[in-house]
């Protein structure tokens, strides 16, 4: 198989749930997890004689997200209803927009890392971000999917919740890159504030679009669309799996058809869903129950004033600011709570490497498997400087640091006085170290003259009993050179 003379060409739209209490054009309940069909009204059900009205927190939900995309926001957009015919839709039609979007035309900056490769830099185009209610959810009963279930159940919980819709320009060419993107995606929208971006719960959901062709110049081939993807490692497997499907097919004389096709985690492949519609297949035509949306210049920004620093300049702040590397930078900066707790460490007087260390090992292990927040975490910013301000004076080792922090994390409080109640402090004293040394030569007198001898990693040997017998408080750098003045006699 030639696959080097064969470019793909990826586009993505992914379905941001907006974070607000009520749908979008009623006042019936967003929560999650309740039982079915406890959060619809007349509205929702598209009843006789209702009328759907605009949240103005979706419209400042999808402005602030478009403006941290670098979209333009349009002065004047509309709303347009898309019709189709489908159990979990229960007005038949959904309202989105059309033709005129509240923005268009913008990009992000994306890492994208793998492993064996080098990570780079890359500007993926948005062609734009719309305004949509979202569709009930349909529970097949003896299968998973329609195919093989006995009945279909359907839940309208979910129906008119808002949605923003991010349609990428097709710039990505492989399923790295793809995930990378929407990666960065969840995390722009996390930061806002704007969406919780949880794909378990069908938050954040992609569907890819993606063709072949010979070559950088060589014109599209067919798209094939894969629909409703709920993680990453799936939108990269499923891509690389219909990159490879494709180029097969091409090679060996088949068609690419255009079609909508979904992946199957278990068997890790993608399978044929349904032929893919087309805009004029939903007869698109202006919802007649609302008004134009207008966004004066004013209230743009105000809003844009109003977004907190984003991962990207985080990351470059942080590798010029504080010379982490690319990776630190990146781990740091992948929640805010985790990057603002870093910050406020590092602004109560620590070291910005030795805090990233912290932060990113230990603490990051303890908040992940106990399901924490940075925020109720009870060891504080400045606790944890402390802790890392002892080390740095000497005070403690690194060792004796690791031990106390169990504590710290589970129920803050001073290292400092945690240290002194344990009598762990640094054993500094010259004379204190000289006497340890001094017993411990004379215990071991083979050992002693193997290194004189020649056998010099014997040093570490009598390290080990060193920092052993005194519970690691030994400052190691005075240790070392009592230690070495004394094997060489």
């Amino acid at each position: 198989m030639a696959e080097a003379n064969w470019e793909a060409v990826i586009g993505l739209e992914t379905h941001v749930q907006l974070a607000t209490a009520s749908k979008i054009f009623t006042g019936a309940s967003t929560a999650f997890g309740d039982e079915p069909n406890t959060h619809i009204d007349p509205v929702v059900c598209g009843l006789p004689g209702t009328l759907p009205v605009l949240n103005q927190k979706v419209l400042e939900y999808a402005v602030k997200a478009a403006l941290a995309l670098n979209l333009n926001i349009a002065a004047h957009s509309k709303f347009d209803r898309k019709q189709y015919f489908y159990p979990d839709l229960p007005k038949n039609y959904q309202i989105s927009q059309f033709d005129q979007p509240i923005a268009e035309d913008g990009w992000i900056e994306v890492e994208v890392a793998e492993k064996g490769k080098e990570t780079y830099l890359k500007r993926i185009g948005i062609e734009r971000l719309h305004m949509e209610e979202d569709a009930g959810k349909l529970v097949h009963a003896g299968s998973d999917r329609l195919a093989g279930s006995t009945h279909s159940l359907v839940d309208y919980n979910r129906a008119g919740v808002a949605l923003a819709e991010i349609v990428s320009k097709p710039d990505l060419r492989t399923g790295r890159e793809a995930a990378e993107y929407a990666s960065e995606i969840r995390r722009i929208m996390r930061y806002l504030g704007v969406s919780d971006g949880n794909m378990q719960e069908g938050s954040l959901r992609c569907d890819v679009n993606i063709s072949v062709r010979r070559g950088p110049d060589a014109p599209f081939g067919t798209k094939v669309e894969i629909k409703n993807m709920n993680s990453f490692s799936a939108i990269q497997k499923a891509i690389d799996f219909e990159i490879q499907r494709q180029i097969k097919a091409y090679e060996s004389g088949e068609r690419v058809v255009q079609e909508t096709r979904l992946w199957d985690e278990s068997k890790q492949h993608t399978k044929s869903m349904r032929s893919k519609e087309g805009a004029a297949d939903y007869r698109y035509f202006p919802e007649p129950d609302l008004g134009p949306i207008e966004v004066s210049d004013t209230q743009r920004n105000a809003w844009l004033a109003e977004l907190p620093e984003l991962p990207a300049a985080k990351r470059h702040r942080y590798a010029d600011q504080f010379g982490l590397s690319i990776y630190d930078a990146r781990v740091l900066t992948d929640e805010r709570q985790m990057a603002e707790y870093f910050e406020a460490t590092v602004a109560a007087g620590a070291d910005a490497k030795a805090v990233s260390n912290w932060i990113t090992g230990d603490i990051a292990a303890h908040v992940n498997a106990n399901r924490l927040s940075y925020v109720d975490l009870p060891l504080k910013p400045e606790q944890l400087a402390e802790l890392v301000g002892l080390i740095e004076a000497a005070e403690i080792s690194g060792k004796i640091a690791k031990e106390i922090l169990p504590q710290l994390l589970a129920e803050g409080g001073s290292a400092k006085a945690i240290v002194a109640a344990k009598g762990l402090g640094m054993i500094s004293d010259p004379a204190a170290i000289t006497a340890i040394v001094d017993q411990l030569l004379a215990d071991h007198p083979a050992e002693v003259e193997a290194f004189r001898g020649g056998k010099n990693k014997l040093q570490g040997f009598f390290v080990g009993l060193l920092m052993k017998q005194t519970g690691g408080r030994a400052d190691p750098n005075l240790a070392n050179q009592i230690l070495l003045t004394k094997l060489k006699g």
